[in-house]
């Protein structure tokens, strides 16, 4: 095993805890804990949103995706990166004016509806607890994959520390320890790739040939996951499963060439088409719609300050999803026996001491990454953390009654629990299909009513939830039958595992219709309301 990834591990938990433990000295009120009393700066606030939000999909997941597909696959940094640009457009500066706390408290100063604020509540909780789970899932398997261990107790390690640090520091905290994370994070992927990049230039193999000496350390059967040739003669096809004894090399693989590699994404050729558009406007919109992220802009001072800070996010994030890219390139160099044996996601983790041996500068750089790999499953974590608490302690615990900060610690705690024991029970679990279908959550339910809400005086609060229900209420059914359901047939399947293309304009739709059938409800204040979300703060004083 490398023997720097242990004590690289330790020092990240290390200084995250500590960092936690000097933002306590800040965190006094309810308000520190729960938006850092809106006295985050746009560069701070800039950071910390890049921390939180380049999680385990963006770190290791990006780089899978482009060994195992190619290019074909690149629009999902952009959808990712992207999502931002919609999100300065439409949404930062007016929320954060809105003066809420969390996207319940914006539901109720919009549209004055306590029932629309409850459903809001249930779609905040579904969503954070759906992405939080396959974040500690990812740290499990990272855990066992690095170090041996059992995957349970990279799961707890991970949800402890960033439960200890929410309940303790709260977005205080928070603050300092994504921020931390997010250049962490692009240290780790950064240096690597400047010595990985001039070992490829100054290496004459050719570029199929895997690295010479990987065995199989027992007895393995493996499913092909695309077309390839083994050793560049025997063909073999997706699906196919073959066994390979303990002590058996590793065979050469590699990919053969389609005319379209984007319908290697999903089966059935043209229906993929569809999941694709499908996923491209799930990651486009469901950034707008991500509580853990909204939840940020509301730590700025004004709602200028919340526009620069999305400008800063979307060069610290198009600058980040640069690296992981030239990762899967290299991969398919150094590790293309990942694509044999499905391991694709681990190649950020492996290309280090594959292609620079077992040496310690190898091994050095491969506990680098690894250690960037725990810093992306902690920031995410204590960003939903920190979202969902903060919703549970003010519409669950003291339905917008107020409370103090033990309560905001009880909150963390209950925030954490479920989605602590379950990512115990799922470690079978698809981590990207999860993550993917949080966003088409978010996208169906949260991007419709803050888009419409903040830019149509006539939404009214029943067109709202009727929205809401509509849509986010279709995409979470989609989500609990391709996570829990049976297996389906094309084309249905497509449809349902990839549900944005047709949830997003149900939700607009039915929030439309809805709103001019109850014209009526529209909230009197409605002028002042859409005053105070567009105006600058200087013309209002």
């Amino acid at each position: 095993m490398n023997p720097y990834v242990i004590p690289g591990l330790v020092v990240v938990v290390l200084i995250t805890v500590g960092i936690g433990v000097y933002g306590l000295r800040f965190a006094r009120t309810t308000s520190d804990f729960l938006v850092a009393s809106r006295s985050v700066s746009p560069a701070w606030n800039a950071a910390a949103i890049s921390g939180e939000y380049l999680s385990a999909a963006s770190f290791l997941g990006v780089a899978g995706l482009v060994l195992r597909y190619g290019v074909d696959v690149l629009w999902y940094p952009v959808g990712f990166a992207a999502g931002y640009l919609a999100l300065l457009l439409f949404v930062a500066a007016p929320l954060r004016r809105s003066g809420a706390f969390t996207l319940p408290d914006f539901c109720e100063v919009r549209l004055r509806s306590p029932m629309l604020r409850r459903l809001a509540t249930v779609f905040v909780i579904f969503i954070g607890c759906l992405y939080l789970v396959p974040q500690l899932q990812g740290a499990g398997l990272t855990f066992t994959t690095v170090t041996g261990g059992r995957y349970e107790w990279g799961a707890l390690l991970v949800g402890l520390v960033v439960t200890a640090n929410v309940a303790f520091g709260g977005m205080r905290a928070i603050t300092f320890v994504q921020a931390f994370q997010y250049w962490l994070k692009l240290t780790a992927l950064a240096v690597p790739v400047i010595f990985l990049a001039l070992h490829w230039q100054s290496d004459a193999r050719p570029a199929v040939t895997p690295p010479t000496g990987p065995v199989f350390a027992a007895t393995t059967t493996v499913e092909i996951k695309q077309d390839a040739l083994l050793n560049g003669v025997d063909p073999v096809h997706k699906g196919d499963k073959l066994t390979f004894a303990a002590g058996e090399p590793v065979p050469e693989i590699s990919s053969v060439d389609h005319n379209n590699g984007a319908d290697w994404l999903l089966p059935g050729g043209d229906t993929g088409l569809f999941a694709t558009y499908s996923l491209i406007m799930a990651t486009f919109l469901g950034t707008m719609g991500l509580p853990h992220v909204l939840v940020r802009f509301y730590t700025n001072p004004d709602g200028a300050s919340a526009r620069r800070t999305t400008l800063v996010v979307l060069a610290m994030v198009g600058l980040f999803y640069f690296l992981p890219t030239l990762y899967g390139v290299l991969g398919r160099i150094y590790t293309p026996q990942l694509l044999m044996t499905g391991q694709t996601d681990a190649v950020v983790l492996l290309l280090p001491e594959a292609a620079l041996g077992h040496g310690h500068l190898g091994q050095f750089l491969g506990a680098l990454v690894t250690a960037g790999a725990l810093a992306a499953f902690l920031s995410t974590s204590s960003g939903l953390l920190t979202s969902v608490a903060g919703v549970v302690f003010t519409d669950v615990l003291h339905a917008g009654r107020g409370g103090s900060v033990r309560d905001f610690r009880l909150a963390t705690v209950l925030a954490a629990a479920v989605p602590m024991v379950l990512s115990v029970y799922v470690a079978n679990m698809d981590v990207s299909q999860v993550v993917g279908l949080a966003f088409a959550v978010a996208a169906s339910s949260f991007c419709p009513l803050l888009v419409l809400g903040i830019w149509w005086r006539g939404l009214t609060d029943v067109g709202a939830a009727a929205g809401i229900l509509a849509g986010g209420g279709s995409a979470m059914a989609a989500v609990l039958l391709t996570v829990m359901g049976p297996p389906l047939s094309e084309p249905l399947a497509q449809v349902v595992e990839q549900p944005a293309a047709w949830s997003v304009p149900l939700a607009f739709l039915v929030m439309v219709v809805g709103s001019l059938a109850t014209k009526r409800r529209v909230p009197r204040d409605i002028g002042a309301t859409m005053l105070r979300l567009h105006a600058p703060e200087s013309l209002r004083l």
